[in-house]
Order: structure tokens, then C-alpha cells, then sequence
């Protein structure tokens, strides 16, 4: 290929991009919409989104820092920032790129039905997630059960989804109407304190009030176990093989897994406090009685036997 070629190439390449650019996107009486209105328009758009989000994460960071709102509220705001700057984004960048606003009262229509079509669970979504910061029943920090085992503690309410961390450490996306449209337990809506249990089997014949003694003991020297409301014992039943009690006691949690390891410390103390007592705790035990007529034959076989 000789110069002559190239140039004749690269001139029509030319030609062929001026095309592209001006190439008309829509054309309905005075409002005509191209190619290059919307390439510009984006590129702004996007921008100014980069712009207004590190803006609006610097304001909630200064404003955690000072301390002044809890975490949900500084979360709210920085969202409000958010959806404030792209909106503001939004309407300066079409101007500039030559897309009159008005266009979109044409347009209005033929959006509105897409949308109804085609994003009515994004937008069911959005609009959820405003209703949640509203409403607020869950916040950042909440233990929440979405049922099917599914606990964990609510990391990150977003645009679109909430982001549940579980005890194992594995983060599940739920979308925003689910907490409006479904059954959810938050354990810690009105109060992070939650109630614990530790069940324990004695063998018959162990001094009870010595045992409901001990328990209460082991919960009181806990540090995570709070004094108010105190702990009590329940002398829950006759079982077939122990005296069954239950000890309850109350605790601030602030991962899904703090009851847990409460309860199984006090297991540890439990164990540790019934054997300097000598109280026994239960095992299975089966009594087996033989319906036989007459009294069976019992031999002592030695080892040459």
C-alpha cells in the first residue's frame, strides 16, 4: 500500500467517523438529538457520578469521624448526597452536550412504559431502599434471620440490595423489597440485648438447689453476661435419664455468633463447677430386662476355654 492509498484511507476513515458523529438519533420538529449530544452527555454523566460519589463518601467520612450521628443516619445522608448530586449531574450535563430537557416530555411516554416492562424490579428496588432508610426496620449493624438458616448482620444497605455478612463470613445480597415484601426477624431492632440459653441434665439424685446455685454462678462470673436483666433457672422437667434445667441470661450482641460462644463459655464453667461439687451430668442410660422362663445358665469360660 503506497502513500497515496493511506491517505485516501485514512480520508475516507475520516469522512466515515464525521458520519458517526453526527449521525441523527432522533428528529421530531425543532428537537433533533445526534450522535455526539450523547456521547458527550455519558461521558459527563459519568464524570460527574465519579465526582459526586467520592464527594459524597468524603462528607460521610468527616461526618463519622466528628461522631455527632450514628452510623445509620450518617449512611442515610451520604445516600441523599448521592441521589442529590446525580440528579444536579444529570440536568447540567444534558444542557451541555445540546439536549434540550424538554425532549424527555416527549419522550416521557415511550419511557415510562419501557420502564414499566423492563425495570419494574430495579425501580421496585430503589424505591424499597428509600422506604427502608425511611421506615428503618433494619439499620447498619442489625442481626437479621431471613429464614432458611440464612442469619447474619446487615453490612450495607445499597441503591438496589442490602448486603447481609452471615457468622461464617460469606456476604449475601438481598434485594431491598424483600425486607418489605417478606417475613424478617432483626433481633436487634428496638435493643441489641438478646436473650441466651444453656440447657444442662443432672443425674437423679443430684441436689438440685446446689445445681440452679452453680448455673447461676457461671452466668454471673461471665463478663458478657448482663446483670440486668438477671439470669434465672427453670427446673424444666423429670427426664428419662437426668434432671433437665435450663439456665437463661441476657447479653449485648454485636456479631451473630456472640451467643454461641457465650454459651459454650459457660459450658466450659458449668463442667468445671459441677466436678468440684461432684454433681454428675447425665448420659444416656438403658435398663435391659430379659422375658425368660426359667434362669439362664451363666458360665465362666478361662482363656484356654
Amino acid at each position: 500500500m503506497n502513500k497515496e492509498n493511506i491517505q485516501e484511507f485514512l480520508s475516507d476513515a475520516l469522512e466515515w467517523l464525521k458520519v458517526v458523529w453526527n449521525f441523527e438519533l432522533y428528529n421530531s420538529g425543532d428537537s433533533v438529538i445526534a450522535f455526539n449530544q450523547v456521547f458527550i452527555a455519558i461521558v459527563l454523566i459519568i464524570v460527574g457520578l465519579i465526582v459526586s460519589k467520592r464527594i459524597s463518601s468524603s462528607i460521610g467520612k468527616r461526618l463519622r469521624q466528628q461522631g455527632k450521628l450514628n452510623e445509620n443516619t450518617t449512611h442515610a445522608l451520604q445516600r441523599i448526597i448521592s441521589l442529590f448530586f446525580i440528579i444536579v449531574v444529570t440536568l447540567i450535563a444534558l444542557p451541555i452536550a445540546g439536549i434540550p430537557i424538554t425532549i424527555f416530555t416527549v419522550l416521557g411516554g415511550a419511557v415510562a412504559i419501557g420502564v414499566g416492562f423492563g425495570a419494574q424490579n430495579l425501580f421496585n428496588n430503589l424505591i424499597s431502599g428509600l422506604i427502608i432508610m425511611a421506615e428503618r426496620p433494619i439499620r447498619i449493624g442489625d442481626i437479621v434471620d431471613l429464614g432458611d438458616e440464612q442469619q447474619g448482620k446487615v453490612a450495607d444497605i445499597g441503591n438496589r440490595c442490602t448486603r447481609i455478612r452471615r457468622g461464617d463470613g460469606v456476604d449475601v445480597l438481598v434485594p431491598n423489597s424483600h425486607f418489605l415484601e417478606q417475613q424478617v426477624v432483626n433481633w436487634t431492632l428496638n435493643d441489641a440485648s438478646l436473650r441466651g440459653s444453656l440447657v444442662v441434665g443432672v443425674a437423679y439424685g443430684s441436689p438440685t438447689q446446689k445445681v440452679k446455685e452453680l448455673l447461676l454462678q457461671a452466668a454471673e462470673e461471665h463478663p458478657k453476661v448482663l446483670d440486668t436483666p438477671g439470669s434465672f433457672v427453670l427446673f424444666e422437667e423429670f427426664g428419662d435419664n437426668s434432671l433437665n434445667f435450663n439456665l437463661f441470661y441476657w447479653s449485648h450482641v454485636a456479631q451473630p455468633m456472640d451467643l454461641e460462644r457465650i454459651t459454650s463459655d459457660l459450658r466450659f464453667r458449668v463442667d468445671e463447677l459441677f466436678a468440684e461439687a461432684g454433681i454428675v451430668i447425665a448420659f444416656p442410660q438403658r435398663d435391659l430386662h430379659l422375658d425368660t422362663l426359667k434362669p439362664l445358665e451363666v458360665k465362666m469360660v478361662g482363656t484356654e476355654g
